[in-house]
């Protein structure tokens, strides 16, 4: 159990933190993958519990699958997935990314407050590395991840919204915009040669 004040400056500390447990068990195939689903389940007690309260990170392995779970002490339930977003476009979109990356996941009241929990699997059925976190990622924003009949103007334009809100998101986390895309650039040429 790692616990943890729900603050920004907290959330790179779960990162290493789940970094360091997956290595330790030779889980290292799903870091990334539990790195956000981690910083994603703690911004949203950031976002809908408070600043400031206490809070707890939970990893476990289970035949094949890594669990995460985050506790804090709220009794409030996330909203279904389809109204998260109906109010606005922000909205909701942290579980639907956790919700296409995980095997399974949920949410249930315990007796100190809640948990949001999701389970990875250790070998992801079509849905590995960088294309299939892609593939998790657009359909969060309703794009298909097939290139059949794929609409490449919607496509580029998804891709767009997905780059700024990823920017708008790490500079609220307190860290380098204008970095962070400098460095994405380069890995990308890097890559593609």
């Amino acid at each position: 159990m790692v616990p943890f004040e729900a603050a920004p400056a907290q959330l790179s500390e779960l990162r290493r933190a789940v970094r360091s447990q997956l290595g330790s068990w030779g889980a290292s195939a799903v870091t990334e993958e539990a790195e956000l689903v981690a910083t994603e389940l703690g911004a949203n007690v950031i976002k809908h519990v408070g600043r400031g309260v206490a809070a707890s990170l939970v990893l476990e392995l289970r035949e094949g699958r890594v669990r995460l779970e985050v506790h804090d002490r709220s009794p409030a339930l996330p909203a279904p997935l389809a109204e998260a977003c109906a109010d606005s476009d922000e909205c909701g979109r942290g579980l639907h990314l956790v919700a296409a990356m995980a095997h399974d996941w949920g949410a249930a009241r315990t007796a100190t407050g809640k948990v949001i929990w999701c389970e990875l699997s250790l070998k992801p059925a079509g849905c590995e590395g960088r294309m299939g976190r892609v593939a998790a990622v657009l359909s969060v924003y309703g794009q298909r991840s097939s290139t059949s009949s794929l609409d490449l103007a919607a496509l580029d334009d998804t891709v767009t919204d997905v780059i700024t809100d990823l920017l708008h998101w790490l500079a609220v986390q307190g860290g380098d915009p204008d970095g962070a895309l400098g460095r994405a650039q380069m890995h990308y040429e890097a890559e593609a040669a």
